[in-house]
Formats: structure tokens, sequence, C-alpha cells
């Protein structure tokens, strides 16, 4: 039996490289600090369960290899591409049930995780709507159904979601998880920061 893989989408956390369109609005300080607490609570909330491994899927490429990641933890290169390119690559290399959540989600826990696995025992893929239209985690329960997804998505717009079920056939079994909100902009941070 496969084993259940998390693989998180991070960036190198370095000054001017993430957040860009919040750094527009706060500042590229303040939008590095918050990458780097958001990044560092994933990986202590979710990236050490053991009821799955964990892969940091890192960009740019040559930041695999950088200090600021744990020690222990595989890391793997994102590659080249559109977002929609790397994401497939990722779970394509996946040997079973594989979960991709990207690293600006302050409200995922262990229990969204587990609950996304247990959607795929019987569910061949699994999503977490984002309020923006995008997602805040993608599943499947094998890597043929990455195959079918990711093609001609309208990135960081309301149609996201949407565009990336597109491929799928209409037999696909697809579960949702409960919305969260990613933070994009200083609106998203000021609305978490009001919860």
């Amino acid at each position: 039996m496969s084993r259940n893989t998390l693989i998180l989408f991070v960036k190198s956390p370095v000054f001017g490289r993430v957040k860009t369109r919040l750094a527009r609005d706060i500042g590229w300080p303040q939008a590095t600090t918050l990458y780097r607490r958001l990044t560092g609570r994933l990986l202590r909330s979710v990236a050490v369960d053991r009821r799955w491994r964990t892969a940091l899927a890192v960009t740019p490429d040559h930041a695999v290899s950088a200090g600021f990641w744990p020690r222990r933890m595989r890391r793997i290169a994102q590659g080249g591409g559109d977002l929609g390119s790397r994401m497939r690559r990722a779970l394509l290399g996946a040997s079973g049930p594989a979960v991709i959540v990207g690293s600006d989600i302050p409200g995922i826990d262990r229990r969204h995780i587990a609950t996304a696995f247990q959607f795929l025992r019987s569910h061949d893929v699994v999503i977490g709507p984002a309020l923006d239209g995008g997602y805040w985690l993608i599943g499947v329960r094998c890597p043929a159904y990455a195959r079918r997804l990711f093609y001609d998505v309208r990135w960081s717009s309301a149609h996201a979601l949407a565009d990336t079920l597109t491929g799928l056939p209409a037999s696909a079994r697809v579960a949702n998880l409960p919305v969260l909100r990613d933070i994009d902009d200083a609106a998203d941070l000021s609305a978490i920061s009001a919860r």
C-alpha cells in the first residue's frame, strides 16, 4: 500500500521574492517577515505528522539545498513552467495519494490534512476552496488524475478552481474541504487579523 504524501509548496523566504502582491500593500520587510512566520507555522503544525510523509517543493530550484529548511525533510525542486505545470509534476512524482498545500494559509491544521487523505480513500480528487475562487489544497487519489488537472487555468483569479477541474472526466469523484482564506493582499491580512 502506498503511503500518503503531503507536498508543501514553498518559496525561498528571501526579501523581495515572496508575497509580491502583499508587499505592494504593506512593504517588503513586513511581507517577508509574515511569509517566514506562515511557513514556519506550517512546518511545525502539519509537516511533522507521522500519518503522512512530507516533501517540500521548493522554488527557486537552487534553494532546495538552502540552510533554512529543516534538515531531515525531503526537498524537491518545483522546476520550470507555470504553477499548474509545477503542481502536476509534483503530484505525478508521488507513488500514491498526494496532497499539495501552499504556505500562505494561516487557518490550516493537521485535521484538514487528515480529512483530505480520508476523502481520497473514496474520492479521486480533494479540493480545499479559498474565498477568492482559488484553492488552498488540492489532492489526488492516484497520480494519474494529476495528468488531467491544471490546464488553461486563469491563476490568481476567481476562476482558478473551476478552471483546474475542467479537465477531469465527468465520472471523477471530487470532495470539498472547508473554505479557508489565503493571504494574497492587505485585505486578506486585515480580514484574518480581525478574526
